[in-house]
């Protein structure tokens, strides 16, 4: 180690809690700027500093996330990418996971499914391939056991548990589809979440089955609703964020997660502004 990094290790040592908390702040701090210094200290030797150390990288990822994940709620308006911004949420979320592996997942999917899809003759024979795949051998299901769930609402856990919510795993359909020129729409209809290909539409939450327009009403007539040509538009991609977002909102206020509550109302709030000032 160099010099000033030898010191910054020596401090970490400290049997003072506060010197270490005072260190780790300033590390933070360094860590934005000169990233380098920063591993050193992760790869020491040293047990403790080796962990301080983390927890301080942990804490720049966190800040990093953050950062991005707000520039799309601010500056995104209605033209961001939305399989991008479920990456970027995950990550402001939990930023020591690392989603590329998960994005490589899906990749290896959708080139599983491009590879089936000659076969298909119709829309509706390339929703049944996808939905045999997605839902059946891979196993994708809707969590009907924990559906207010924080990790219902994060890809990178929807990825990794094969289970999710209408809204995620529509996304997931989307995502696995459009890598294999397959475009995928959402539809948000209130107090559900169904997804279309053409003019077919089908219920991810439910194993991927088709709708007719019948299928369609009985979702809404259960609410109370009639349906209307504006259910069936495509969601947009602030349409979509917002609304995992007020899942994301619902989960938080019902598990008294304060102040997890207040970051994503912070993020719905600029979400708003920045679309309204457009």
């Amino acid at each position: 180690m160099a010099g000033p990094t030898e010191a910054l290790a020596k401090l970490l040592r400290d049997d003072d809690p506060e010197t270490v908390r005072l260190v780790k702040e300033q590390l933070v701090s360094i860590g934005e700027d000169n990233p380098t210094a920063l591993l050193e200290l992760v790869e020491a030797d040293d047990v403790l500093v080796s962990s301080h150390a983390r927890d301080v990288m942990n804490e720049v990822g966190s800040r990093c996330a953050d950062y991005d994940f707000s520039m799309v709620c601010h500056l995104g308006g209605d033209s961001f990418d939305i399989e991008q911004a479920a990456w970027g949420l995950a990550r402001a979320i939990e930023p020591d996971v690392c989603t590329v592996d998960f994005e490589d997942e899906v990749n290896a999917w959708g080139r599983e499914l491009l590879s089936r899809l000659p076969r298909a003759a119709s829309n509706a024979d390339r929703v049944a391939l996808l939905s045999k795949f997605v839902f059946s051998e891979l196993d994708f299901r809707g969590n009907s056991e924990r559906y207010y769930a924080e990790g219902n609402s994060l890809m990178t856990r929807v990825v990794e548990r094969r289970q999710g919510i209408p809204i995620s795993l529509t996304l997931l359909a989307i995502m696995v589809g459009s890598r294999a020129a397959m475009k995928i729409e959402g539809i948000n209809l209130p107090g559900h979440f169904i997804a279309k290909h053409g003019e077919v539409f089908f219920d991810p939450f439910h194993g991927g089955r088709i709708l007719d327009r019948q299928g369609i009403r009985s979702i809404l007539n259960r609410q109370g609703l009639e349906l209307k040509p504006s259910h069936l538009l495509p969601a947009t991609p602030r349409q979509f964020l917002m609304r995992i977002l007020a899942n994301l909102l619902y989960v938080y206020d019902l598990d008294g997660e304060t102040a997890k509550h207040e970051r994503v109302k912070s993020w719905m709030d600029a979400i708003a502004c920045g679309f309204t000032a457009r």
